[in-house]
């Protein structure tokens, strides 16, 4: 895929990943490395939160797989999953790991916004710091309704809403509000790696988003920083001391009717 082909906020972050991975081959080594499916960036279990539907034989995808921990972690539960990233870089990264831990599925380099496959082809489409925060919502969610089989479930993981309220300029988040609410979308900066387009969404935006492209909102359940949670190194613009006391991250679960 040539950056040439996508819309300008995709080609920066595809640019932006090249130079971010670099940085997170160990990370993403040691997520491959276990078999316990976590979230965001203070690792909440998934036995605490209990989202992920059974496994065994569904057909999932996941859209913005990075190096594809979080595909690997379905594939070893038994689902049939594709991994799916706009990042070239990323997906070579990916195919490293599924050669090192011998587990292979498929991997398409692809905007997760235009996946050339059939439409109902899943039965569970995930996103963790993927589509969720990279990429359009008003483009990736309908895309998410093709790829799903009627009854299907999406399920992404996004920082809060209160997060990215609270998040200043630099994007550390800070203990009050540092942006208005109304106008909350597309969310462009620059920082010493390169230019970078994030989405982000009111509550109300996202259940207006969902219910127009027929899913049904099933849970929204906010994270926080376990007790004991350390700083994590990658993403240290969020303290674990106030992750503690606000929600830092929220996964949603919406069914396809």
């Amino acid at each position: 895929m040539k950056p040439s082909e996508l819309p300008d906020y995709a080609a920066h972050n595809r640019a932006l990943w090249s130079v971010y991975g670099r940085d997170q081959e160990e990370w993403g080594r040691a997520q491959w490395a276990t078999d316990d499916i976590c979230w965001g960036i203070f690792r909440v279990p998934e036995n605490d939160v209990n989202v992920l539907p059974g496994l065994y034989e569904t057909d999932a995808i996941e859209l913005g797989c990075g190096t594809a921990y979080f595909s690997s972690w379905l594939a070893r539960r038994g689902a049939r999953v594709v991994g799916v990233d706009v990042n070239p870089d990323q997906l070579e990264r990916a195919r490293g790991f599924q050669r090192e831990f011998e587990l292979e599925f498929p991997l398409i380099e692809a905007n997760a916004e235009d996946v050339e496959l059939p439409d109902g082809s899943f039965d569970l489409a995930v996103s963790e710091y993927g589509a969720s925060t990279w990429c359009d919502p008003y483009k990736w969610v309908p895309e998410a309704k093709r790829l799903l089989r009627p009854g299907g479930l999406l399920v992404f993981l996004r920082n809060s809403t209160l997060l990215v309220l609270c998040s200043d300029a630099k994007g550390v988040v800070q203990e009050r509000l540092e942006r208005p609410q109304p106008g909350l979308y597309r969310i462009d900066w620059v920082d010493d790696e390169g230019e970078g387009t994030e989405f982000q969404l009111s509550h109300g935006h996202w259940v207006d988003l969902l219910h127009g492209n027929g899913f049904a909102i099933e849970r929204l359940v906010e994270l926080y920083a376990p007790e004991g949670a350390a700083a994590n190194p990658l993403w240290d613009f969020v303290s674990p001391e106030w992750a503690h006391s606000w929600p830092a991250e929220e996964i949603w679960v919406a069914r396809k009717l």
